[in-house]
């Protein structure tokens, strides 16, 4: 889900000295972070909002809610085949143009999944929409990390990266309003128009940056054998893993709780408690992201063992989605920033594998979660959650020289 760009080492210097603002003056460029957090929303509920829109979806393409619901599931295959592959041929670019190109490609791809009634050409839409996220996740949290001076980083990425709850918890449900008032179409039309709006915002007020002028193949294997850097990914893969197939399916577990007609009030107790949980990230991840990273994994594992010993208390199982939205919320920029720092001169690197992971796992739980639906029923999920979440907090909890360290590597500040 992200990437970033090489924050030390050779990569410094290329910078002109208006790219960092200076540890004097602590002011960060809210406006432009905040135009890369509403990119954040756009990539993340464009793969989603389908979920909400399935029935009417499927009558208008003529096809059944399975093969209706593949239209997430090949937007996730085209972040997956590209992110790495893209991200590498396009590191040269410029960082606003990369950006520019990206949204616009969403703009396109929503319009003609909005005015599509043909099946296979709804396929290809949603696919080359999961393209632009690829090269989107690798560009926006190394974009928001150059806005600002290092001690920062933290904060910027912070704010970039509250579209993701905000499109979970608020989007998806707006989407579904908007495609049961007007229409499924009128919900995809209405992201375009954003993003049309979107794009005047960053050419008005995101600053450029140069890209990587050594473009060429992504060295994964390389990349993975940087200290640090693997760690990251397998908490990134299981972590993500265990969250999908809980939230992939959270509607299935509350009808079972008997909850059904309260999803979308605990989707904004969730959301909520995500935004709380960015906004603490972003002010101590700089000195306490292994702390951090710790309490997220304790948080969300809490959380999902009240869901599975007190399903059947209403008031309980809303503590613990706030307590799940505390833990989860913040991630995204926890994994991104370990990630980056892990990475040092190889950050794109890593940033462009943990997108592919992130897609990956993703895709995953929304499979795994439809077993467990399937064969042992809603009550399995926070179960298998906890589970998951053990090797989670192992790994972190291993990874105290690199990856996950017990201090902020040395570097600028």
């Amino acid at each position: 889900m992200t990437s970033a760009e090489p924050s030390t080492g050779t990569a410094a210097p290329s910078l002109p000295p208006s790219d960092a603002t200076s540890a004097a003056d602590p002011k960060l460029p809210l406006a432009a972070l905040l135009a890369l957090a509403v990119a954040v929303f756009i990539t993340s509920l464009t793969e989603t909002l389908p979920a909400g829109l399935l029935p009417d979806m499927s009558a208008s393409l003529h096809t059944g809610e399975s093969a209706t619901g593949q239209t997430v599931t090949v937007y996730a295959l085209g972040t997956v085949l590209t992110a790495i592959p893209l991200s590498a041929a396009t590191a040269g670019w410029d960082r606003k143009r990369l950006l520019l190109t990206t949204m616009a490609g969403f703009a396109v791809a929503n319009t003609v999944t909005a005015l599509s009634v043909n099946y296979p050409l709804t396929l290809v839409a949603r696919f080359v929409a999961g393209v632009a996220a690829g090269l989107a996740w690798a560009l926006l949290a190394g974009y928001a990390r150059r806005m600002v001076a290092p001690h920062q980083e933290g904060r910027a990425m912070a704010i970039a990266m509250a579209g993701i709850p905000v499109a979970l918890s608020l989007g998806v449900p707006a989407g579904a309003f908007l495609g049961r008032v007007v229409s499924w179409q009128a919900a995809f039309l209405a992201m375009t128009a954003l993003t049309v709006v979107l794009l005047g915002w960053i050419t008005v007020v995101a600053p450029d940056h140069p890209g990587r002028r050594t473009a060429g193949t992504i060295p994964v294997r390389g990349t993975l054998r940087v200290p640090g850097v693997t760690p990251v990914l397998v908490v990134t893969l299981v972590f993500v893993l265990a969250h999908t197939i809980l939230y992939a399916y959270i509607a299935a577990f509350l009808d079972h709780a008997g909850m059904g007609g309260q999803v979308d009030a605990a989707l904004l107790v969730f959301g909520v408690a995500c935004l709380v949980s960015i906004w603490a990230v972003g002010t101590c991840i700089h000195a306490h992201l292994r702390t951090l990273t710790v309490a997220a994994t304790l948080l969300v594992a809490v959380a999902v063992a009240v869901m599975g010993v007190f399903s059947g208390t209403d008031a309980l199982v809303y503590v613990a989605v706030a307590l799940w939205g505390l833990g989860w919320g913040g991630v995204p920029t926890l994994l991104q920033t370990a990630a980056g720092q892990a990475g040092g001169e190889s950050a794109d690197a890593a940033q462009a594998i943990l997108v592919t992971l992130w897609n990956v796992a993703m895709a995953a739980g929304g499979v795994a979660g439809g077993l467990l639906l399937d064969g042992v029923g809603a009550d399995a999920f926070p179960w298998t959650v906890l589970l998951l979440l053990v090797p989670v907090l192992a790994v972190v909890l291993a990874a105290r020289a690199h990856g996950f360290p017990a201090r902020r590597p040395a570097g600028p500040s």
